[in-house]
Order: structure tokens, then sequence, then C-alpha cells
């Protein structure tokens, strides 16, 4: 039996507010790859608490985490290239996502405080508040080199941010 080669995933990470979300939809379209936004994949607790305006702690994010990880796991097992989202803010997340998934690429979406909170004041239905970017970034730990992430400027138009990915990433 012929041994399935592995596809790549892309990890796409960052704060709420980035366009992880817009990055990963449009990444898949470009490469004809499968699609899951993270946001998703939340135990409808965590939901329920970040909509009530309470950050997530890490033993809130852990059932998410495995989620997502599981949905990685499931491309690796089929062959299927993918694009996931995640905040991923913790190095510690990032590596329980990565570790041992040579296959996996993060793709960090970096962008101010200042026009995250713009774009966050500018979707009021979704259920992170914009109350909750400061936790945000209070909690965030940017990719350094050793991590390899490719990092992205999220104040970029989408359509550069994508063009860049795949030509960084020669996908």
């Amino acid at each position: 039996m012929a041994e399935r080669l592995a596809a790549p995933v892309l990890l796409v990470v960052g704060v709420s507010g980035c366009g992880k979300s817009t990055l990963g939809a449009r990444l898949a379209s470009a490469l004809n790859w499968r699609f899951q936004e993270g946001d998703a994949l939340h135990p409808p607790a965590n939901i329920a608490k970040m909509a009530a305006g309470q950050p997530l702690g890490d033993a809130d994010r852990q059932p998410w985490l495995a989620a997502v990880a599981a949905w990685i796991d499931g491309r690796r097992a089929t062959g299927e290239a993918g694009v996931v989202t995640c905040s991923a803010l913790k190095r510690a997340y990032r590596t329980l996502l990565c570790g041992g998934r040579p296959e996996v690429r993060t793709v960090f979406l970096s962008g101010s405080r200042e026009l995250i909170a713009g774009r966050l004041a500018a979707r009021p239905e979704h259920f992170m508040p914009a109350s909750l970017l400061a936790s945000q970034f209070s909690a965030l730990e940017p990719p350094d080199r050793e991590e390899g992430a490719l990092i992205v400027d999220a104040a970029m138009d989408v359509d550069d941010q994508v063009a860049w990915v795949i030509r960084v990433l020669s996908l």
C-alpha cells in the first residue's frame, strides 16, 4: 500500500478581528483547499462566555484547541490540504497545534491595537465583543523567529495578503 503524501495545512492565527477568517477563506478559495472557521469549533460554553464579555482562560481553550488539532489531523489522515483559523495567542497553543505536524505552516496576522479595535467596532453582530480586545493583546505571545511563522501585515489589502502568502510559501 502506498504511503499517503502529507498535504499542507495553513494555520492562520492572530487576535480577534485581525482578519483571520477573511484571509483563511480567501487562501482556501485561491488554493482550492478545504477551509475551517476555527470559531465554529468552540464549545457553546466558550461562545457564551465571550459573548458575556468574559475572556477565556487556558482551561476554557483546551477543548477548542483539541477540536482544531483534530481537524488538522483529519486533513493529515486523508491527505487533504486545508486552511484553519484559530487565535492561538500563546506559543504553547501553537506548539500543541503544530508540534509533530511538519506539514502545518503558521500564518500570523499582525496588526496594531488601533487597526484591530476599528475592525471589532465594525462587526457588532460577532460574539466576540470589542471590550475583550485588551485581554487578547495581553495574552498574545507573537511568534518568534524560532517558530518559523509567516508574519503578515493585517493592514495589507486581502488580495495582496493572499498573493504574498502563496508566493512566499510556494503554494
